[in-house]
């Protein structure tokens, strides 16, 4: 095999070697590619709709024609060139508000899921590989959780502890975190009895690395697809709270909010404050449209 002696140092590497790792790269885009091209039409509308939500959010202040808290006009301004899709109670336009909302309500969600699977997914593993007393006690601090309605609970908590964006994240986090729990509990359960991980278990392998190697790996489709599930579930209790006036506070842009802000103009026949949760329902069948393709490509059925 060639080598290149040239190096700081003095060492050499095989040649072959950065064209093979450019080549794993590709191969990589190269599968995705080739999966995408195969996949159904929802999956494309599903993937164009996150997409547009997530340049929305990334690009808002670039896209929209104003900031989210000036006041620009009058009180319910009508649709108009300058306003093209009117004014709130403030005289805020709505446009900028509906961009600017992408931002926030769907990043304080995405944040959110991310720490609800961290807590619930690695209290759920350990429950699975440990078993006996500690399994046993995370599970009835669990069962304590979901007895009582999420959205109860995190109304009566945020009434208690105070509505910053710190204790919305945490309070939401935790709750969700118990149908995490269950989950990665159960479909690793699945995999903890298997003779691979017992046969770690027997070379003296520590519990991180049997976590990370063994189980972890081979349950990840299923904590993928619940991902989604959960994001969508997760933005829509801040929207709930939100519109309770618990949720994401003035003059922070967000959907819940601004439905509740513009509810008036429905008795004028206005379908302005139907824009914000038009903007809910569309983000929740995009995400459920990727999700169902990707759990149809994990099942390893055929098309």
């Amino acid at each position: 095999m060639s080598l290149q002696p040239d190096l700081p140092g003095g060492g050499s590497v095989p040649l072959a070697a950065a064209p093979a790792a450019g080549y794993a790269r590709r191969s990589f885009w190269y599968k995705a590619w080739r999966e995408l091209k195969r996949a159904p039409v929802t999956a494309w509308i599903g993937l164009a709709i996150v997409l547009i939500y997530v340049i929305a959010a990334i690009f808002a202040p670039l896209i929209a024609p104003y900031s989210e808290t000036a006041e620009v006009g009058g009180a319910y301004d009508p649709w108009s060139d300058q306003f093209l899709l009117g004014t709130d109670q403030l005289g805020r336009d709505m446009l900028s508000r509906l961009i600017y909302a992408a931002r926030n309500t769907v990043g304080i969600a995405f944040l959110t899921t991310i720490l609800a699977f961290l807590i619930g997914g690695v209290f759920g593993l350990l429950s699975a590989t440990l078993g006996g007393w500690v399994d046993q006690l995370l599970g009835r601090a669990v069962d304590v959780l979901m007895a009582i309605p999420q959205l109860i609970f995190a109304l009566v908590l945020l009434s208690i502890v105070g509505t910053s964006v710190i204790n919305l994240i945490l309070i939401i986090a935790v709750l969700d975190s118990t149908r995490v729990y269950r989950l990665s509990r159960a479909v690793a359960m699945n995999i903890v009895v298997l003779d691979f991980v017992e046969a770690a278990k027997l070379q003296g392998e520590k519990l991180g690395w049997i976590i990370s190697r063994e189980i972890l790996p081979n349950i990840l489709p299923p904590l993928v697809a619940e991902f989604g599930l959960r994001f969508c579930f997760v933005f829509l209790t801040i929207s709930a709270l939100s519109f309770l006036g618990v949720g994401i506070q003035p003059p922070t842009a967000d959907w819940g909010s601004m439905v509740r802000d513009n509810a008036t103009l429905i008795n004028y026949g206005d379908i302005t404050p139907l824009l914000p949760a038009g903007a809910i329902a569309l983000l929740t069948v995009g995400v459920n449209f990727l999700v169902d393709w990707f759990l149809h490509k994990a099942s390893g059925l055929k098309e």
